[in-house]
């Protein structure tokens, strides 16, 4: 008996040791590994380096673009084109290493946003070329078929894609939202024929020709790809001359072409405007000129921008941090200096610069209007903020508001001499007036006659002269005789209304 416990304790004391051994894998799923050394490092962490590398085996390589050029070849991802045309076009651009450098300098501020736009939405990197053929990287650029922006949309394509065009913007020039614009439509195109070049037609030439011109050839059984379709010489070497910046780009050695350096980092910040403020003030917080300010929000032509539809600008990434600041202290009085006039009815220039209390010439220039034009009522005009108001411009005329313009009529005093069997109708239906006002100028009633070579005032627009319709004004017939009757009514006629009568007139303002 004594034998079985020495037995049984030594059993025990076996199993405890085996319960107690140290693992040698890893810990099962809900066991205290509190006691056992953590799997982190010990030694402080160590930054990668930009351009650095990591290598393992059987892992690729990764590492960072050096310059913005370097990022945009690694995104290249459509089929080259090797034709002929292609070669003519390397050949315009490398004959023309100023033109080149101008216009790779240009897009320098706005090319890295591009490309991460296109990266986000994994299209190719060949894309953010298309300025360059578009506009030479111009927001300014306008066409002569009024197409605007680096992007080139024509007016309705912008609106088509909600690019707002009023009395105070033109978004197919902003440079976020026409390059949001621009990659969305150039999306739905490759959706619509599945084929990059196909694509860039589309965008040149317009979705239902491109689609016309592949039914065609479908119908006759030919092939249907972008260098088989019949199109214009325009489209036939915009792709081309794509492949031809690309080609530069890819190999600027092969060229002679020196591409600026641009560091693949932002060059702009956008900043919030919470309040209507001068375009000038807005440089100047930020240290830099109105020019420079202006090529990074090249769609505001006024000098003030309307918080209610511009809630943000771009500026220059080291002056948007000075921005900040300097408009967290600010405190020397309004921050802007003009304002919004809706026109109440349709008047003169003079009319408008009287009430707005600025000199015709100013008002013209501000606003942008014509020569011999009236402002139409509703136009948003541009006017100075009366002193104290602190009232920002409404949402609804900061997005909407439109400036629209009529033919200025200019009103002359005229005398013409009747003939046999004029009547105040007949004098009315020759020069294209109211019988009404006929009577009125002449202290007549609407049915009187004329004698023959009797004095008759008009007051008539340039078009409805005498000179117009063949009479010359003031001259009698051989033999007339000027009666007392005629005298008395030539005398005695009464002047227009107010709104009939000719404006002075003004001197011009070149646009």
């Amino acid at each position: 008996m004594k034998w079985l416990h020495l037995l049984a304790l030594a059993s025990l004391l076996w199993l405890a040791g085996c319960a107690h051994a140290p693992d040698s894998g890893p810990a099962a799923a809900g066991s205290d590994t509190s006691a056992r050394s953590p799997d982190v490092p010990t030694q402080p962490l160590s930054t990668i380096a930009a351009g650095g590398s990591a290598h393992g085996s059987g892992v690729a390589v990764v590492s960072v673009p050096a310059d913005l050029w370097e990022r945009i070849r690694r995104g290249f991802a459509m089929p080259d084109l090797g034709s002929e045309l292609v070669r003519g076009q390397e050949q315009w651009y490398a004959t023309r290493p100023d033109y080149m450098q101008r216009m790779t300098e240009r897009s320098s501020k706005y090319l890295f946003h591009i490309v991460e736009e296109l990266e986000l939405r994994g299209m190719p990197t060949e894309l953010a070329l298309l300025p360059y053929i578009e506009s030479a990287f111009n927001p300014q650029a306008v066409s002569s078929a009024k197409a605007a922006g680096m992007w080139q949309f024509m007016p309705a394509t912008g609106s088509y894609f909600d690019l707002k065009q009023n009395a105070f913007r033109d978004d197919r020039r902003d440079v976020l939202a026409s390059t949001r614009a621009a990659l969305d439509y150039l999306q739905k195109l490759h959706g619509m024929f599945g084929d990059w070049h196909l694509a860039l037609a589309a965008y040149n030439w317009g979705e239902g020709n491109v689609a016309r011109a592949i039914a065609r050839n479908e119908k006759a059984g030919l092939a249907t790809g972008y260098e088989d379709i019949t199109m214009p010489n325009e489209t036939r070497l915009y792709v081309p001359k794509l492949q031809a910046v690309k080609n530069i780009v890819a190999h600027p050695e092969r060229f002679q072409a020196a591409l600026p350096a641009i560091g693949n980092h932002p060059y702009f910040d956008t900043v919030d405007i919470a309040r209507d403020i001068d375009v000038a003030l807005v440089a100047r917080m930020a240290g830099i000129s109105e020019a420079d300010f202006r090529e990074l929000n090249p769609s505001l032509h006024r000098p003030v921008i309307l918080a209610a539809g511009v809630p943000q600008v771009l500026l220059p990434w080291e002056s948007a941090q000075s921005f900040r600041r300097n408009m967290l202290n600010y405190h020397e009085g309004r921050l802007a200096s003009w304002t919004v006039w809706t026109v109440p009815s349709n008047m003169t220039v003079s009319a408008a610069a009287q009430r707005s209390g600025m000199s015709e010439a100013e008002l013209r220039s501000l606003n942008g209007i014509p020569p011999r034009m009236m402002i139409k009522a509703g136009s948003a005009l541009m006017v100075p903020r009366a002193a104290g108001s602190g009232k920002d411009v409404p949402g609804s005329v900061a997005d909407n508001g439109q400036m629209a313009f009529t033919p200025e009529i200019v009103v002359r005093r005229s005398t013409v001499r009747a003939g046999r069997h004029d009547t105040v109708a007949s004098i009315a239906r020759r020069y294209k007036v109211k019988a009404s006002d006929v009577a009125d100028w002449n202290d007549l009633k609407t049915s009187s006659h004329f004698k023959p070579g009797e004095s008759i005032v008009l007051y008539l627009t340039t078009r409805n002269t005498p000179a117009a319709h063949g009479a010359s004004p003031g001259k009698r017939p051989a033999g007339a005789r000027k009666t007392a009757s005629t005298v008395k009514r030539a005398g005695q006629a009464k002047s227009p209304p107010a709104h009939k009568k000719a404006a002075p007139a003004k001197k011009r303002a070149s646009r």
